[in-house]
């Protein structure tokens, strides 16, 4: 089979060789208005993103034959990277049958913002990094953004099922089952498809968050400085930090030399990170972004009405309203109460679980789990597409569940935050708030066998 396919992988190259050789020649000869005879824009496609999935598919298919020419892969990470290359596959044609994205526009808005001296728009609402960097390709204009946005998601999108197997195994399954889990996990994903379809950055943030715990036992610089980018890319995985806090500041049982660094480390590193990353958008733009973002967040505690897609503890009281007659300011009151509620039973079950090591032997990866709740029911406004950063408070339980009740109330919860689709009424669209409970209730009940 090697020969057939070196034979496959050189007649792809040579095709590939021919379609450029093609494009020149009309280049050259006619010029775009030429090229533009060979492309037809359909009605309900996106023509950069129809240009992009088609090309993308076509190195993927030539990606495998080259890896199974000089057989890298194998029967023994199969799984592992035929797995990623199938899921990514799926949803670059999946995506490539949108015509609509949404919001990149928003990160557009505030790199332009930026790129002229203007002040952040109100509809962003991270901190300044993201913006400050998008900048320099904001020139691109609508288009050139979403191109390449909708690259950064397609490449964090085979990080993320790779690392997403690299931790699963940290949490003590074997590769087969987690590399069959994150498979199955991304083949039907509501929070994924729609973190996709808006051209999200919370893919990218995952995919760093998970990098952090993969780095964080032996190389903790790189694992304070990817949890850093994240909390400036997001700011709500600062709800992460005590889990890793817990780790760096226990004696590491592997110091056995000098030469080893202590955990503690990586608390100064983080500090160190964070403090460096915060200062890019300060030398380039000044204080007025972090000023803007403050006010922006500050406006979120001041909506009043209600969005079905937002699944936040505000949203759902400020449905509520209406019905029983309650004053805007009581229900924030209401609504910080059930954080501060959240709150307390994430740190309960974190404790628990760190006591009862029920997921791992490893502090930080027996905290994190509660976290994720907490770091996204916490905050002020949570969309359907935020239902990717609970991955870790929900596949964890699969290693340890035993009782038939907790497997109906796991696979209810699952169905309500990954699967059910995005709907505009009640009470569907409120599932992403009960799920996530659900998944912290369990956490607070399973014993490790």
């Amino acid at each position: 089979m090697k020969k057939q396919f070196r034979n496959g992988w050189l007649i792809w190259m040579g095709v590939t060789t021919l379609i450029f050789i093609q494009l020149a020649a009309i280049y050259l000869r006619n010029g775009m208005a030429g090229i533009q005879l060979f492309i037809q824009q359909w009605a309900l496609s996106n023509l950069t993103v129809t240009l992009e999935a088609t090309g993308y598919t076509w190195l993927v298919f030539g990606a495998l034959l080259y890896l199974l020419w000089k057989e890298k892969l194998h029967k023994n990470n199969a799984l592992l990277w035929g797995g990623m290359f199938l899921i990514v596959l799926l949803y670059m044609n999946i995506l490539r049958e949108r015509f609509r994205y949404g919001d990149y526009q928003y990160y557009l808005e505030a790199a332009t913002a930026l790129y002229n001296n203007q002040p952040l728009p109100d509809t962003y609402l991270y901190l300044p990094l993201w913006g400050t960097l998008l900048q320099f390709i904001a020139p691109l204009g609508d288009q050139g953004m979403l191109a390449i946005l909708w690259t950064v998601n397609i490449m964090a999108l085979g990080a993320f099922y790779v690392l997403l197997v690299r931790v699963l195994e940290r949490y003590e399954f074997s590769h087969q089952w987690a590399a069959g889990i994150a498979f199955a996990f991304l083949l039907i994903n509501t929070p994924l498809h729609r973190s996709l379809g808006y051209v999200q950055v919370n893919l990218l943030t995952m995919t760093l968050i998970l990098s952090a715990i993969l780095y964080f036992e032996k190389q903790a610089f790189l694992s304070a400085l990817t949890l850093a980018l994240a909390v400036h890319l997001k700011t709500s995985p600062a709800a992460l930090l005590p889990a890793f806090l817990l780790g760096a500041l226990r004696p590491n049982p592997n110091l056995e030399t000098k030469k080893e660094q202590p955990r503690w480390a990586w608390a100064f590193y983080f500090a160190l990170t964070f403090i460096l990353i915060a200062l890019i958008p300060l030398a380039l733009e000044g204080i007025q972004p972090y000023r803007d973002y403050l006010a922006n967040v500050r406006a979120l505690t001041r909506i009043t009405d209600t969005n079905f897609h937002d699944t936040s503890f505000d949203s759902f009281f400020r449905f509520l309203n209406p019905f029983f007659g309650i004053g805007i300011e009581t229900t924030r009151k209401i609504s910080l109460a059930a954080k501060g509620l959240l709150a307390a039973a994430a740190l309960y079950a974190m404790t628990r679980n760190v006591r009862a090591k029920t997921f791992s032997n490893s502090a930080p990866l027996n905290a994190l789990p509660a976290l994720f709740v907490l770091m996204t029911l916490a905050s002020p406004i949570v969309w359907d597409h935020h239902g990717l950063f609970v991955t870790l408070a929900f596949l964890p339980l699969i290693k340890r569940i035993q009782n038939p009740t907790h497997w109906l109330v796991f696979g209810f919860a699952y169905f309500l935050e990954f699967i059910l689709p995005s709907f505009d009424f009640f009470p569907w669209s409120y599932g992403r708030l009960l799920a996530p409970l659900l998944a912290l209730w369990l956490m607070s009940v399973i014993q490790r066998e």
